[in-house]
């Protein structure tokens, strides 16, 4: 090896030290470590979970495979009716279960929250609470647009802020609901609606970028055509007045490539896999669960 290769040499070794930190080093000389069993890695023992809107549909799913994981539950929704329900039936899967009547539009009742469970560990965050009102945009009014910006998109943003804030020094998961409508708009009517899950997903990437070092996982669910309890009262009311959605109906089944609509468990599954150490290296991503919509 000639004078050149050697310093060649020693330069691309001494560039390599300065690239790969100290730590990544440990992490190499370290002998292979024994694999977690998957039993392991999906279980949430020991965590505690604040799920908003979860009285009912996507929400309340998700809150139930999360208790079968094994993790404590605090239950926001502004149902008291159908919260108390949902509370008593999770509580029979032998976790404690908190539930709290809030008004996620205000926020002072977000801080009124955030103040009762304070010195309560919460490891896991899921804003799943919105709403899905429609209106015709020549039709829109301040108000209206608001309230589906407060609900949908603000709520989500003072609940992440709070959930860093308070677990700043010991990171945790965060997982935010957002839309197909925000990815690829094809229902009319619904333009707040769109805005503020865009606002949804903008918020998801930018928290990931600002604190993946500092422990934090945060990522977005990206649903549609799910089919709950809500979504079909919605439908009905709709079909009275509108028989044309009939049609647009039919189109949109059909274009959907599984050829069905799917069930809120099956965003809730794929929640639990976000929440838990099966996806410890998924970060900042937008994960589509909506039966290949987007790819047809």
């Amino acid at each position: 090896m000639g004078n050149s290769e050697v310093t060649s040499f020693f330069y691309v070794h001494a560039t390599i030290k300065l690239v790969i930190r100290s730590k990544d080093l440990d992490m190499l000389r370290t002998k292979e470590k024994k694999l977690k069993t998957l039993a392991e890695l999906m279980s949430l023992r020991g965590k505690t979970a604040l799920i908003t809107g979860s009285a009912s549909g996507i929400g309340k799913a998700i809150a139930y495979r999360f208790a079968e994981a094994g993790a404590d539950l605090e239950l926001v929704d502004v149902n008291e009716e159908k919260l108390k329900t949902t509370q008593d039936e999770l509580a029979k899967l032998n976790v404690k279960v908190g539930a709290h009547k809030v008004d996620l539009s205000n926020k002072s009742e977000i801080e009124q929250l955030w103040n009762k469970l304070e010195g309560r560990e919460l490891d896991i965050l899921v804003n799943n609470a919105g709403i899905y009102p429609l209106k015709n945009f020549l039709e829109l009014d301040e108000a209206f647009l608001q309230n589906v910006m407060d609900i949908n998109l603000n709520s989500a943003l003072w609940m992440c802020q709070k959930m860093i804030k308070t677990r700043e020094k010991r990171g945790g998961v965060i997982i935010n609901l957002g839309s197909v409508e925000a990815v690829m708009p094809v229902k009319e009517d619904l333009v707040p609606y769109g805005i503020s899950k865009v606002g949804v997903i903008i918020l998801t990437r930018s928290l990931a970028a600002e604190y993946g070092r500092h422990g934090f996982r945060i990522n977005a669910l990206i649903p549609d055509g799910i089919f709950t309890p809500e979504t079909k009262k919605l439908a009905k009311e709709i079909l009275k007045f509108n028989v044309g959605i009939i049609q647009s109906g039919l189109e949109y089944r059909q274009r959907l490539p599984l050829g069905r609509l799917g069930e809120p468990d099956e965003i809730a599954r794929m929640a639990l896999v976000l929440a838990s150490d099966l996806s410890s290296y998924v970060h900042g991503a937008l994960v589509a669960v909506d039966g290949g919509f987007l790819s047809a």
